[in-house]
C-alpha cells in the first residue's frame, strides 16, 4: 500500500473541459496515472492521480483551476477475477468506508491498480 495525492477539480460540464485539464498537465510535463470524471448537471468533478503532485499543484494553480488535494491509498493487485473484491473485503472488515475509488488494468496485463480515499476518521480506523 502506497500513499499518493489525489486532486479533485471542480469543473463546468461542457465540451473540452477535461481536455483543458489534460492539456494543462501535459504542458507541465505531469503524467496522469488515473483519472475519473463525473458530471452532476451543469457542473462536475475530475479526480486525478499523477506522478508528480508538486508539479501538478503548480500547474493547477497557474491555470486557476479550483481543486482539493487529498491523500489517497494506492494498491497494486493481481489482474485476475476476484482480486478487487478480496482487497475491498479486507477494508470493509476493518470498518473502512470509501469516499472515492477508481481502478484500472491494461488488458492482458499482470497487475491492476486501485486508488481510494477515506475520511480522516476512517484513516484512524484503518491504522
Amino acid at each position: 500500500m502506497a500513499k499518493t495525492k489525489q486532486f479533485t477539480i471542480s469543473i463546468e460540464n461542457r465540451p473540452g473541459t477535461v481536455a483543458q485539464i489534460a492539456r494543462t498537465m501535459g504542458n507541465a510535463k505531469v503524467n496522469i496515472l488515473a483519472l475519473l470524471g463525473t458530471a452532476q448537471g451543469t457542473t462536475g468533478t475530475v479526480e486525478l492521480v499523477v506522478e508528480d503532485a508538486r508539479r501538478a499543484k503548480k500547474a493547477l494553480d497557474e491555470a486557476r483551476l479550483t481543486y482539493k488535494e487529498t491523500t489517497a491509498e494506492e494498491h497494486e493487485l493481481p489482474n485476475k477475477p476476484g482480486a478487487l473484491a478480496e482487497c475491498l473485503d479486507k477494508l470493509a472488515a476493518k470498518g473502512v468506508n470509501l469516499n472515492s475509488i477508481c481502478a484500472t488494468a491494461a488488458k492482458g496485463g499482470r497487475k491492476a491498480v486501485v486508488v481510494y480515499t477515506v475520511t480522516a476518521e476512517e484513516k484512524v480506523a484503518a491504522a
